[in-house]
């Protein structure tokens, strides 16, 4: 039996009303020239919501209290291809409080930085966190949904 190994990651919506704040991947070798959220991986000893927090302080210098992260659904995902890179399980946050103004800190991995519209998201955005953000702006979204499986 081949069973399913994941890689957790955590992922943080920053809202101000309906703009969301979006950082311009760049330079990492996954979906380079998209558009995402704050977000990384859950490294070892650290739970998903310390996870969080630190990529938030890390990608864009902020501060976030825990007790602040809204939890908005878990995404269990596939590559579809069996590497276990590509199996996932993601954890969506968002908040509407922080300390500190947003600022890109790690310019070797992101281009740019803004905030959109939910209704106005820019072009293109990561795929799986599209679906996401679509979730948020029509208050649809499940608390846990699968991507990638047929």
């Amino acid at each position: 039996m081949n069973r399913f190994q994941i890689i957790p990651a955590a992922y943080v919506a920053l809202r101000r009303g309906d703009d969301v704040l979006l950082l311009l991947r760049a330079n990492t070798g996954y979906m380079d020239g998209y558009w995402a959220m704050p977000a990384g991986h859950v490294e070892q000893g650290e739970s998903v919501t310390q996870a969080a927090l630190r990529e938030v302080r890390e990608e864009i210098g902020v501060e976030i209290a825990e007790a602040d992260l809204e939890p908005v659904t878990a995404m269990h995902r596939t590559g579809g291809n069996g590497q276990p890179i590509d199996e996932r399980v993601d954890f969506f946050f968002t908040t509407t409080r922080w300390t500190g103004e947003p600022r890109l800190l790690e310019t070797d991995k992101a281009g740019g930085l803004g905030w959109y519209s939910l209704d106005d998201l820019p072009d293109p955005v990561v795929p799986h966190e599209a679906r996401v953000l679509a979730g948020l702006r029509d208050g649809s979204i499940p608390p846990v949904i699968s991507h990638g499986f047929s």
